[in-house]
């Protein structure tokens, strides 16, 4: 992942600031308090050529202008430099090749170009761990956006769910409604019997009123119904926008990860077969819930998409939508030019 161009905080030296052009430093350093400009610094001028006596003058590090050489030791061979003695006191193509780690002629501490400081890998950008990472940090990558656009936080996606879990509840009121009764009244002299029975401390099973064949059937028909109500709402609405009636509340959206476009009808199938089918499994002891628990909490573990099992199988990820401005209104008697009267 590139990095911007811009000034940021050189990790070499961070007193000071440099010109990062996404590929790597440019000009010289600033201090980091300073205001840096609005774009890259102006060009250096090309450093002056190294004259071939340059590399006999080595014996004279640390020498004053007009006094003879230092008869001591040079800075190449003595075991015991001076205080404050150091690679920068030399001429220019000190330290020699090979000591530092940079060619010759380059100062102590540079590195190439094509990198950041203190980074082999050419490309990355200032203060990013690979494959790169927001400046100053070290380790953590920035979080993606899909298509140039935030990722859906948890929280939102949360209520989302459960607006749309309202939605399907009332439809499931409406049409699953008369089912749901008749198998409640099926249910209902047994458990009258059983709470007579608990209360009264009678464990024994005896004579308990029997439970129809047409209360599991009941129960068969109101989970078949229930998961083609959940399916006729969500697949629709996300195969046209991505949005169903809770994530236009919350405005966020489903997207392709390929492409910002609409769903489709085969993606937004595929991603509701693995939340929502399981509903077919809810009479099993509650199996289909628990797959459907896992699935809700999975963006919670995943990284750095924050995709759900069925966003992974589908291919999809979730990602706000952002706010739209409303143009101001045309004036409908705009002032003509000119002085008024």
């Amino acid at each position: 992942m590139s990095v911007q161009p811009g000034w940021y905080v050189d990790p070499a030296d961070t007193e000071t600031r440099r010109y990062w052009d996404g590929e790597g430093w440019l000009g010289a350093p600033i201090p980091v308090d300073a205001t840096p400009p609005d774009g890259p610094p102006p060009a250096e001028p090309p450093p002056a050529p190294v004259t071939p006596a340059a590399p006999a003058v080595a014996h004279q590090v640390g020498t004053a202008p007009g006094r003879p050489p230092h008869s001591g030791p040079t800075p190449h061979t003595s075991p015991h430099p001076g205080p404050g003695w150091g690679p920068q006191a030399g001429p220019p193509g000190w330290p020699p090749p090979g000591t530092q780690g940079t060619p010759p002629g380059t100062p102590p501490g540079w590195t190439p170009q094509a990198g950041p400081p203190g980074w082999p890998p050419q490309g990355v950008p200032p203060g990013w761990a690979p494959p790169g990472g927001p400046p100053g940090w070290l380790g953590r990558p920035p979080e993606p956006r899909p298509h140039g656009l935030r990722l859906a936080g948890y929280g939102r996606r949360l209520v989302a769910r459960l607006i749309d879990f309202g939605v399907v509840f009332a439809l499931n009121v409406l049409v699953n409604g008369w089912f749901v009764w008749r198998w409640l009244d099926e249910l209902m002299p047994y458990w009258r019997e059983a709470f007579r029975r608990g209360m009264e401390g009678n464990t024994s099973t005896e004579g308990m009123p029997p439970i129809s064949e047409q209360t599991g059937l009941l129960q068969v028909v109101i989970v078949v119904i229930a998961t083609a109500l959940w399916l006729a709402y969500e697949v629709p609405a996300m195969a046209a926008s991505g949005q169903t009636i809770g994530k236009r509340v919350m405005r966020i959206r489903a997207v392709p990860i390929a492409a910002d476009q609409p769903l489709g009808f085969g993606r937004a199938l595929s991603r509701w077969t693995t939340l929502g089918l399981p509903t077919l499994l809810w009479y099993c002891a509650g199996l289909g819930l628990l797959l459907q628990l896992v699935d809700s909490l999975s963006p919670l573990f995943d990284h750095p998409l924050r995709r759900a099992l069925h966003d992974k199988r589908a291919q999809t990820v979730v990602v706000e939508v952002p706010a739209q401005t409303t143009p101001p209104a045309p004036d409908d008697h705009p002032q003509p030019s000119g002085d008024t009267p």
